[in-house]
Formats: structure tokens, sequence, C-alpha cells
């Protein structure tokens, strides 16, 4: 065993080196563009293909708009004007309405490195004559503001989430070595995933973004700290009763192998049930979610262990257990708290799921319909203002028009019709193979919800004329939300059958794991409760996502789960020689401690998300976060142990066991 354990740990370090600097090298393969990840179904897909035929240019418009208070001067213009040499850029275009606001359209090749591109714009404004503002928009340099926005997963986030992780396990084992270990492997296994992910999406296996790879980041350290967390545990429990360390790393992994790899598979299976999606965003995030949770299993059963076996009860330095000592677990908090639910189980499932009903009432406030591209950002970022600019003195959809083909000899009709509310103007733009192209200004900023509600209109007016096809970035953007709204009701009824095949292939029981589901189910909802009126009444959040939801229930119903894996197969084990009701007291007072510090682990990393600036991480931070706290609270301490010891041995039908 301690050949074993040294060949593991050259093996890992040797691995660790190679594949560490992957982590940071995840950036390079991510794609932020969300017209890259819907189905070739999409009308605004078939209309990007359309447009091939019109050798229009594949280039990103970034918008440079000026504007001085009480009107633009030729010193201005020309400054303005200058700003494009070197690009190919538009004349300046002054505003229909004022003297005191101009443009210029600059189209950026998608081959060069387009944030590079927008960064010389943006420096090249700064030298603007004094009182004139001179910012750069459109879709380029929201797209730039994405990835600088993104640019803090490689760095900020993992030291934030490792910090945490640290603070956290000093405080619950009071020991400088164990920390130390534990992080290790994690960093270990977030390598290992990177170079997986890393190697997938270079060859365009699958697709890669900033959310999923911040995602992979937390995820990968929350669940290989709570795996260790769980096999920590029972190794010292083991130590106190085993004077072989050896001997008692072997009983720890023997008894925590079958519960960490039926989380894991729990979790993967969960996650991959993400491939149902349409958008290949979704789509990407289920296997990359899946390698990571594989890392994290891997390196926990492998790498730990064998760390672990080494310094034996030196791991736990000052405070090593001794052997014959007592057990702490039965006694303390969760000793007493499985004493109450003993006496008093019906009185604390009822009262515990009423709490769960109070929370799950404010479900229907999530406002979850999509929100404006410039809203994704919760900080200042120079495209929003730009955009609001521009809005001020041009139709807001100047720039990123959306764009109509149809058959040639419906021109004359389209263009009639496609003059709905909210066009500010519309005209052809060219014709090829029997089609014709027409661009449509809109009055609206073209990402916000009245542009998206405007191209539903021109959708509705023209759809059967020349069979005419409707897109562009305002299409694209309501394509992506009416997705992702389909994903939602198609991918979570998958995810619970999934779940309940597992749960009942792993505790021989019908009955268990639909009482599992149910109190997990009522938890998710009660946390997207709370979490309207946080978003609503104290963030001030303008909506969201309408993937948020499904990200949320993916993680939360998997990651609940988990606890309740962690809880229910420990307390069937006591059961075979104590029975339900005592096995079940035995199982949450050795299991209490250890499953609260890996859900309080995983809620802290999974809250770093809120240290990047972007809407939908803080939002899925928060949901995370709090509904692994009220799983591991409330759910898991009190509502199931409750219901198991009320509903007694009839819990593990049609199982014999009692």
């Amino acid at each position: 065993m301690r050949v074993l354990a040294g060949v593991l740990l050259v093996v890992w370090l040797a691995l660790g080196g190679f594949t560490g600097p992957y982590a940071g090298k995840l950036s390079e393969v991510a794609e932020n563009d969300s017209s890259a990840f819907l189905p070739n179904s999409a009308e605004s897909t078939q209309v990007a293909e359309l447009q091939k035929k019109f050798q229009t240019t594949s280039a990103i418009p970034a918008i440079v708009v000026a504007e001085r208070p009480g009107g633009l001067t030729d010193a201005d213009r020309r400054f303005l004007a200058e700003r494009g040499r070197g690009f190919q850029a538009s004349p300046v275009i002054p505003a229909p309405n004022d003297a005191e606001a101009a443009q210029l359209v600059v189209l950026l090749d998608p081959a060069q490195e387009v944030g590079d591109s927008v960064g010389q714009l943006r420096d090249g404004a700064r030298g603007a004559p004094e009182g004139l503002t001179v910012l750069v928009t459109g879709p380029a340099a929201q797209a730039a503001d994405l990835g600088e926005a993104f640019g803090g997963i490689d760095g900020l986030l993992l030291v934030v989430a490792g910090a945490v992780v640290a603070l956290i396990l000093l405080v619950v084992y009071r020991s400088p070595l164990l920390p130390v270990v534990v992080l290790v492997s994690a960093v270990f296994a977030l390598g290992l995933a990177s170079f997986v992910v890393y190697l997938l999406a270079k060859n365009d296996v699958l697709a890669l973004n900033g959310q999923s790879q911040g995602i992979l980041s937390i995820l990968v350290f929350g669940a290989a700290t709570d795996y260790a967390l769980l096999l920590v545990s029972r190794f010292r429990e083991e130590l106190r009763d085993t004077e072989d360390k050896v001997a008692a790393i072997r009983a720890a992994w023997r008894g925590t192998v079958e519960p960490i790899a039926a989380s894991a598979g729990t979790v993967v299976l969960g996650v991959l049930c993400l491939l149902f999606s349409d958008l290949d965003s979704n789509k990407g995030l289920g296997p990359v979610a899946a390698i990571g949770i594989g890392a994290a299993l891997l390196t926990t059963m492998t790498f730990l262990p064998a760390a672990l076996a080494l310094p034996g009860r030196g791991a736990f330095w000052p405070f090593s257990p001794e052997l014959g000592s007592a057990h702490p677990e039965t006694s303390g908090i969760w000793g007493r708290t499985a004493d109450l639910v003993r006496r008093r189980p019906r009185a604390i499932w009822v009262v515990t799921t009423l709490v769960l009903l109070v929370g799950a009432a404010f479900l229907p406030q999530l406002k979850a319909s999509g929100t404006a591209q410039s809203d994704v950002f919760l900080t200042e970022v120079e495209s929003v203002a730009g955009q609001e600019v521009l809005s001020r003195h041009f139709p807001g959809g100047t720039g990123s028009p959306t764009v109509i083909v149809a058959a040639e000899g419906t021109t004359a009709e389209v263009l009639r019709k496609s003059e709905v509310d909210g066009v500010a103007n519309v005209r052809p733009t060219g014709t090829a193979g029997g089609l014709v192209r027409i661009e449509a200004t809109l009055e609206d900023a073209p990402d916000s919800d009245a542009a998206v509600a405007t191209v539903e209109r021109i959708r509705a007016a023209v759809h059967g004329t020349g069979d005419a096809k409707v897109g562009g970035p305002t299409a694209t953007l309501l394509d992506t939300r009416t997705t992702s709204e389909h994903d939602r009701l198609l991918i979570i009824p998958i995810v619970l059958v999934v779940i309940f095949l597992v749960l009942a292939l792993l505790l021989r029981s019908l009955l268990a794991p639909l009482l599992l589901i149910a109190t997990v189910v009522l938890s998710f909802a009660a946390t997207m409760g709370v979490s309207a009126l946080v978003f609503n009444h104290v963030l001030g959040f303008p909506g969201a996502d309408p993937v948020v939801p499904l990200f949320g229930f993916v993680f939360l119903v998997a990651l609940g789960i988990d606890y309740n894996i962690f809880l229910m197969t420990r307390v069937r084990e006591e059961t075979r020689s104590l029975g339900t009701v005592e096995g079940t007291v035995r199982g949450l007072s050795l299991t209490g401690g250890v499953i609260t510090s890996a859900g309080v682990v995983l809620a802290a990393t999974f809250a770093a998300l809120a240290v990047l600036p972007i809407l939908f991480l803080t939002q899925i931070a928060f949901i995370v976060a709090f509904g692994v706290l009220l799983d591991t609270l409330l759910v898991r301490s009190l509502l199931v142990p409750a219901l198991s010891v009320d509903i007694g041995g009839r819990i593990w039908w049609p199982s014999k066991l009692r």
C-alpha cells in the first residue's frame, strides 16, 4: 500500500505539472458569440446562411459615436473621420435630428482579434477635442467588453475560490496541513479537467464559452473539496478505531467510494442532460461540467488517499485523532439534532415543508423572459454608455440592422409589410440568386426588449410573403430566448427521471427516491422564490435570462441530491444493524458535521462567481449558494431524516430492509 501510495503521488505530481497551465489557457478556445450557439433550425441562423449568397462582408461592426452638447464643430468631425483611418469605415454620419452627434461605422475583420481592434479605436478616441465625448459601441465593442469581463476567470475567480476554500478548511479541521492537501487535490482536478476541455474545444468537439469556463472552475473546486471532506472525515473516524493508518485509509476508501461515486455519477448524468438542448452553449456546458466532476472524483479517490496515507494521524496535527478516543460526531449539535428528529419527526417535517412552501410561493415573481444584452454587465462599460449616446441621437438599431431575405419578386410587398411600429427605415441592399436582401433599421437599441418585440412584429408581417425570413442581431437574441425556454421545458423532466433511476439503483428502493426528489424539487422552488425577491427588490436586477432557471435546476437538483446520497447511503448502512429509526438517527449524527461543511464549501465556492461583473453568473452564484445551504441545513438535516423516522422501514419499499 505504501508503495502504491508513493507511485500515485509521483504520477499525480507529474500529471499536475503538465496539465496545470491549461486552466489559464481555456480563454483561448472560448467562444462568446451567441449567434454561434443557435441550431441550424433557428430562423436567424438560416438568414445568416442565406446572406452568404450576397457576398456581404462577415466583418463585425463597431460604432464610434461622438457627442457635444450645443453642436459638433468642424474639428470634431475631422477628428471622428480620422478614427476610421486604417479601418474599413463609413463616412461620418451626422445625427438626423440635431447637430450634437455623429457616428462612424467601422467594420472589423473577425479573423483579427476583435478586442485588440476595439482597443485601438478606443485608444485613438482619447485625444478628442475638449468637450467632445467619443465612445466605441456596437456588436464588436460589446463582444470586447464581454471578453474583458470574462478575463477574470483565469485569475481573480480562482484566487477567490481557493482562498475561501482554504479558510473554511482551516476552520473545520484546525490543521495547517489538511487544507493544503485538499487544495492540491482540487488544483490537480482542475488542471486535468481543463486539459481535456481545452483539447475538445480546440478541435471543435464541444462549444466552450465564458459562462461554462467559470462554472467549470467553481464546480471542480467545490466538488473536489466536498468529496475530500467526506473521505477525510471517514479517515479520521477510522483512525479512532484502527491503529494502522494504512488499514484506516483503506477502510475509509471502501466506506466512501460508493456514496462519492454515486454522487459524482448523479451530477454527471444530470449535467449531461443538457446535451438535449438546442443551444450549443448549453450542450457544451453538459460535457464540460461532467469532465470537471469526473476529474474531481478521480483525484479524490486516487491522489488524496495516497497523500493521506503517508502522514496518517499527522495530517490532522495539532488535533490528531487518538486510538480509542471518543467519536465527537455523535455528540454536540448533531447528536442533539438527531435526538430531536427521533422525538418529534412529524412536527419537524411538517414545519420545514411549510417553510419551503412559503419560499416557493414567490416563484411566480421570477422574471426570466430575458434581458437586454447591455444589462449583462453589472459595472459601467463603454459599449453600454456608447449605445445610450447613440440612442439619444440616432435610431437605436443604427449599425446593427435587422435583415430580411425574401424572393426577389416580392421586394415591394416585403418592404411595405416590414414598416411596422418600431422600424425607423427599411431599404433593399442587394439581390442574388433570385433573392433580395432588405435591411430594417430599428428605432430601439438592437439588444432591447422593445427591439425584440419589433422583430416579432416584422416576422408576423412578412412570413408567408416570398418565403421571407428575418435575421440579424436582434433576431438572434429573440431566437436564443425562444430556444432557451424550449430547453427548460424539455430538460427538467429528463433530469428528474435520470436522477430517480440512479437513486432507485443506489438505495434499492422506489419510495425513498421519490421522497428525496420531491424534497429537493421543493427546495429548488423555494430557492427560486427567494431569489426572485432578492433579484427584484434587493439587488434591482432587470430580469434574468431564460437559461438561469434551467442551470439553477440542473445544478441544485444534482448537487442537492448529493447531500441526500451522502446521508441516506450511511443511513442504509446503519439500518442493516440498527433498524431504520436508529439507523437514521445515527447516520444523521455521524454525517451531520461533514455534510454541513461540504455544503458550506460548495456554497462559498459558487458565491465566488459573483466577483465577475456578469449578471448571469451573479444570479447563478446566488441561486446555487443559497439553494445548497437550504438543502444542507434544512432539507438534509431536518426534512429528510424526519420523514425517514416517521415513515420507518416502509421508506425502503419494495426492499425488505426495515
